[in-house]
């Protein structure tokens, strides 16, 4: 079976960083003092990484700038925005705030009967799991209901619904996933082949740690051709796929985004109902919530546990589930994605009195949003702030060409990473050998190739990887001068 950590990191946009991987480790000494901005400007002249470059090295105690190179470029900042997000999501909502997902009845339970229809309520739960709708069917049952006379109703508007993140990336991607109400295994579904006596044999289905139920809200065709590999239409609520024979092996699987989360929880809650003996009608979505009695309910991760699982594993229905949340609590109704992420955004601006972030989701997707490495800076030593985001944060490794970790006395790096394709970044907070604790954005975006092979058909286009990996370096050699500078 697929673990709950092993889905949580096929869900990752990005970890933005080859650190972290184990290797053998390195002792170095403190980098002798010298011009600061000489140093940083000569290792990023020395890296030449095409597109641009904005570098702020801050401290939090002092809100003192102590490096810096182009400051107040603006570029995108990419899964970095998740750090906005989580204190967003954090001091709007509290430690305590926890996602709900509910069965509810309309009508009287009367010997086990329920006279009237069955509801299952999303609360938006971003985290929500194919073995916590198992737990939820037996919640029901458990509660004496056996029967259900009227309809099976669905209500997924606790959150303004979105078929994608960002609608100019490919539908094929799994990171890029619908929002709702009502989600389920990060709105995805697991997609499975093996080959038998020449022939494939596919399955759809909804796995998590404890079951792998079948749905067919999604289904799939092999068809012979080479490119492209994937392709994706709607067929009424039915997500209808197809795959290239030729990029096939023998056997594998992969996650696929479901684009009706709400139908495809509703089928996978009426498979688990069934074997409770309770057998539900078609499931038919409401738009309002009718009075109703709570039968059971799944809460979901405490929001410490839920936050520092988006941190790590760069989860973007999370980040935009928090997102809207939060600003639904602040203005008392849902609101569309770009109002919510501009809510952030000023929220951000008087959190941070002057920085001028613009954001147009929460999870750092479209690339369409702006903060320059000062902005950043100045948000990381913000009152409260370090103590508050930096225990979220992933430790980075500080590594050297040969991917040898680097021992340094009390240095340590904790951030967060952020990658698209030619845009990298990461921010945090780096503990220099001396034992301070500075705040620091490392942004770069080649923008213009960017624009240039975004129609291109393949997830990762020619290139990408090669620049990401040149900027991984740069950033490494960046951390390296800081953490191991006196200072």
């Amino acid at each position: 079976m697929l673990s709950r950590r092993h889905m949580l990191a096929g869900a990752i946009a990005s970890l933005g960083t080859s650190a972290l991987a184990e290797a053998p480790m390195r002792s170095y000494r403190p980098i002798p003092r010298v011009n600061p901005r000489d140093a940083l400007a000569g290792i990023i002249a020395r890296a030449g990484l095409p597109g641009q470059v904005g570098v702020v090295l801050g401290d939090p105690a002092t809100g003192q700038v102590l490096e810096s190179y182009a400051p107040a470029i603006s570029m995108p900042p990419a899964s970095v925005t998740k750090a906005v997000t989580a204190l967003y999501a954090l001091e709007t909502l509290g430690t305590a705030h926890r996602f709900t997902t509910r069965v509810l009845a309309q009508g009287d339970v009367k010997d086990g009967i329920l006279n009237g229809n069955l509801i299952l309520a999303g609360g938006g739960d971003p985290d929500l799991t194919t073995d916590q709708l198992a737990q939820l069917a037996q919640a029901m049952q458990a509660a004496g209901l056996r029967e259900v006379t009227g309809d099976f109703l669905i209500w997924d508007a606790a959150l303004t619904r979105l078929d994608q993140i960002d609608p100019t990336q490919l539908p094929t991607a799994g990171y890029n996933p619908t929002i709702s109400g009502l989600n389920l295994n990060y709105n995805r579904v697991h997609f499975e082949w093996r080959r038998e006596a020449g022939n494939y044999i596919t399955a759809l289905d909804a796995r998590s740690d404890n079951h792998r139920p079948p749905v067919t809200v999604a289904r799939m065709q092999i068809v012979d051709r080479n490119v492209p590999v994937f392709t994706y239409t709607r067929d009424g609520d039915v997500d209808t796929w197809t795959v290239a024979r030729s990029a096939l092996n023998e056997a594998g699987s992969r996650w696929l985004p479901v684009r009706s989360p709400s139908l495809y929880a509703a089928e996978v809650f009426a498979t688990f109902a069934r074997s409770q003996g309770i057998v539900l009608g078609t499931p038919r979505i409401i738009a309002s919530m009718p009075p109703a009695t709570e039968l059971a309910r799944v809460d979901g991760k405490p929001m410490p546990g839920l936050l520092t699982d988006m941190m790590r594993y760069s989860t973007n229905i999370t980040a935009e589930a928090l997102g809207l949340t939060a600003t639904s609590r602040i203005s008392s109704q849902p609101r569309d994605l770009a109002t919510s992420a501009a809510g952030m955004a000023r929220w951000a601006a008087e959190r941070a009195p002057g920085t001028a972030p613009n954001f147009v989701d929460h999870s750092g997707l479209g690339d369409a949003s702006r903060i320059s490495a000062a902005d950043m800076v100045r948000f990381l030593q913000a009152p409260d702030v370090m103590q508050r985001l930096r225990p979220l944060m992933r430790s980075i490794n500080l590594v050297d060409g040969n991917q040898n970790t680097i021992r340094a006395g009390q240095a340590a790096v904790q951030a967060k990473t952020g990658t698209l394709n030619f845009v990298s970044a990461l921010a945090g907070y780096v503990r220099s050998t001396g034992g301070r604790d500075l705040s620091f954005a490392i942004f770069t975006a080649d923008l213009e190739t960017r624009a240039r092979t975004r129609d291109q058909s393949d997830e990762i286009p020619e290139g990408a990887r090669a620049w990401s990996a040149r900027a991984r370096r740069l950033q490494q050699d960046i951390l390296q001068q800081w953490a191991l500078r006196a200072y």
